[in-house]
């Protein structure tokens, strides 16, 4: 038996992308409807991740597109296609048409940021914890920081608390003092490890790059750590 998304749930997502496009989102630049989308999109991919939910996804860019079109056209009405294509459309790799925007943050250079196409998402089945998987032994932390991020992304209380670690690190890891963004393999990871008996609270946690993460590990370094958004190490 094959489990997918339900029609209605597509369509309350997509009823909540039409609400913001035809709500706030008409004064938001695209760079500020990206970022609110991105938050919206990549929450209920993560979701439905562990379903059969390929085509699923692919049919909700398709539809989220044709939305962003109208969007786009509705801002310039004395614009040509052409014109709407050029400033709100870019090529990615091999995907075409992918809705982009500007995003200027407070001591941060101007960056783009391009819409999240829930098509990419990986398919993950559910996995069951390790028979073996010890809570109290360090050999573990890792495991478990992995299994705690995974759940962070789909969940709306974890996607607010990843927001909020992000904005108080100044949007930049604590490792290696680089920039980070929300849209990048990021991992979480707790500053005291829980099985030398640290706690899941907001202090406790830092949100790093993927390598600046395994150098923490497998390295030694200051208590300054992380668990993939995506469920890796």
């Amino acid at each position: 038996m094959l489990l997918k998304p339900s029609a209605r749930n597509v369509r309350a997502l997509l009823d909540k992308v039409a609400d913001l496009l035809q709500g706030v989102g008409r004064s938001l630049s695209a760079g500020l409807l990206i970022a609110q989308l991105n938050l919206m999109l990549r929450g209920w991919a993560f979701y439905h991740r562990h379903a059969a939910s390929l085509r699923t996804f692919t049919r909700v860019d398709h539809l989220i597109f044709r939305l962003l079109w109208h969007w786009a056209r509705r801002r310039h009405p004395t614009r040509g296609a052409r014109w709407v294509k050029a400033k709100y459309f870019t090529q990615r790799g091999q995907a075409r048409w992918v809705f982009q925007g500007i995003i200027r943050e407070e001591s941060e250079r101007p960056r783009p940021i391009y819409l999240y196409q829930t098509a990419t998402t990986k398919i993950r089945r559910h996995v069951k914890i390790r028979g073996a998987a010890n809570p109290f032994d360090p050999g573990w932390e890792v495991y478990f920081e992995e299994r705690l991020s995974a759940r962070m992304a789909v969940d709306l209380a974890g996607r607010a608390m990843t927001e909020h670690l992000w904005k108080r690190q100044g949007g930049k890891c604590p490792v290696c003092g680089q920039g980070l963004t929300l849209e990048e393999d990021w991992h979480l990871h707790h500053v005291e490890w829980r099985v030398h008996g640290g706690s899941d609270a907001w202090f406790n946690r830092k949100l790093l790059h993927a390598n600046c993460h395994r150098q923490v590990h497998s390295q030694g370094l200051p208590k300054e750590s992380a668990a993939s958004r995506e469920g890796r190490s």
